[in-house]
């Protein structure tokens, strides 16, 4: 297909209900928003891909009441339930994935393996949840009490506010939905305004399971301005935990406004992630895995490779194969078979990627290659660049900042000890790799004194992660978990209970009280 006909065809929005202009609420059903018009552009290249007319101050408040509502009748259906609307939705997402796939490469930008990949995993999530429905375990416990019995449970939250980002439009929030769905609690979504229409098609796609069963409004959607939409969300008390995607500055936004009313957060913050390279490392393993996990979704996921910390030995070698490697990335029309590596979501995007570098060059720093803006044929709005490899210092203060776009800093170290202090001396913590054949320096690595992050990995990059295991980061990466372990007990309340069965009332740690 070429890009030009990618370009054109936008038919298959209908297939998932995207047509004319989309208001920007749901609770159940689609409410009529009063706020601005929003124009939906593509990055790819630039044109208008829709329209939507965003919430205001009263549609948010009709979408939580009505949210709210749906919770107290939510809770009530046994978990194995929930699990199994939850599983319908997941097959009716599966049953539209291709055109889902496609919007969230045509609005976001990521090539379309990587839309349909995001897609499948909803799908995946929704699968895990399903069994998590039957697997909501708490505990006994021995009491000291004679004829006494302790137990603890867990209960639902309420309503859920979820706060995505944009480079993940449709996966961020099928982690949070499905599990807090079978946890018996609702959720309210704020997507990024950078891609409604992938919330709205989410949205509409989990309506169909929904609503005839009378749960439309357990999944509810918000778009409208972070002054007024997003303010209402982190302060109201209606919404025990926000779940929040995004940048560091804005974590340090929602999470004291939402700790002032006592309320919970799971944040999901930035990444300057780094993939340790020792001597005895498999080199083109090494090379192929930080390719992709710095070139792929142009550089823009948390969980993106920003620095290679290569060890000296080896480090000329390594550059040499990523140079050539980099020298065969496509840049193109993200829908287009052939394309390896599509547009930045903006123009201030490509500014911040622009700039990183010119800081890099101006402390001394040498770019190898990258870092130009091109213009694919048939894409001459959009917002390409070529990737970047820099030769850059890890105590430079662009270095120790997370740029969001497609930049390699390649860092020399001097042995192990080296490379995981140098790895751990930045601000974010999410994930990291090495790559070594030494099982003494990997388990060193992944042992209390090696990477300081969420997720350590051995052998494979630091990007796409699995739905099986716990997601997040430490650090100004927030410190919250999403997806697999034990996840789930975020969006629930613990409880322990202590039941007297006997005919006394003894008192723990042997208290008398005994007013006789």
């Amino acid at each position: 297909m070429s890009a030009t006909a990618a370009r054109s065809d936008l038919s298959f929005l209908r297939e998932i209900g995207i047509d004319g202009v989309q208001d920007g609420a749901y609770a159940g059903e689609w409410i009529r928003c009063s706020g601005e018009e929003l124009v939906v552009r593509s990055p790819a290249t630039g044109e208008e891909i829709g329209r939507v007319r965003q919430a205001g101050a009263a549609e948010y408040e009709r979408a939580v009441a009505a949210a709210h509502a749906a919770f107290l009748r939510w809770r009530q259906l046994p978990a194995p339930q929930r699990g199994e609307l939850v599983r319908r939705v997941g097959n009716e997402i599966r049953r539209f994935k291709d055109p889902l796939g496609r919007l969230v490469s045509l609005e976001m930008g990521k090539i379309l393996q990587e839309g349909l990949g995001e897609v499948q995993e909803a799908i995946d999530i929704a699968d895990f949840a399903t069994g998590l429905s039957r697997q909501l375990y708490g505990l006994t416990m021995p009491s000291e009490r004679p004829q006494h019995a302790m137990r603890e449970q867990w209960h639902p939250l309420g309503v859920v506010g979820v706060i995505s980002a944009f480079n993940f439009p449709a996966a961020v929030w099928a982690w949070n939905a499905c599990l807090a769905a079978v946890c018996g609690d609702v959720v309210l979504w704020k997507p990024s305004w950078k891609t409604p229409l992938t919330a709205i098609a989410m949205s509409k796609v989990a309506a169909r399971v929904l609503e005839p069963e009378g749960f439309g409004a357990i999944f509810s959607l918000v778009i409208g301005p972070d002054a007024t939409v997003g303010e209402a969300l982190t302060a109201d008390p209606r919404i025990p935990l926000v779940s929040a995607t995004g940048s560091t500055r804005m974590g340090r936004i929602v999470g004291p406004k939402v700790a002032a009313r006592f309320g919970r957060c799971i944040l999901e913050l930035g990444g300057n992630n780094a993939v340790v390279v020792m001597e005895d490392a498999d080199l083109e393993m090494a090379a192929r895995a930080i390719l992709f996990g710095s070139v792929g979704t142009a550089g823009q996921r948390c969980t993106s490779t920003r620095r290679v910390l290569v060890h000296k030995p080896v480090a000329a070698k390594l550059t040499e194969r990523l140079l050539a490697l980099y020298a065969k990335v496509r840049i193109g029309h993200p829908l287009d078979a052939k394309t390896l590596m599509g547009p930045l979501v903006d123009e201030d995007a490509v500014r911040a990627t622009e700039a990183a570098l010119a800081r890099v060059r101006a402390l001394g720093g040498e770019v190898l290659c990258g870092g130009e803006r091109v213009r694919p044929a048939g894409c001459e709005g959009g917002w390409y660049m070529t990737p970047a490899i820099a030769r850059a210092r890890n105590e430079w203060d662009v270095v120790q900042q997370e740029t969001f776009g497609p930049i390699l800093y390649l860092i020399e170290v001097a042995d192990l000890d080296d490379a995981i202090a140098q790895h751990n001396s930045v601000p974010q913590g999410l994930s990291s790799a090495i790559f070594s054949r030494d099982v003494r320096a990997a388990e060193r690595f992944l042992s209390a004194v090696g990477s300081d992050c969420g997720i350590a990995n051995v052998n494979i990059g630091t990007s796409g992660a699995e739905i099986g295991g716990a997601f997040g980061g430490e650090k100004e990466t927030g410190g919250g978990r999403e997806s697999g372990s034990d996840a789930w007990k975020a969006y629930m309340r613990r409880q322990t209970n202590t039941v007297n069965y006997g005919d006394t009332l003894p008192l723990a740690q042997g208290i008398s009280f005994d007013v006789d």
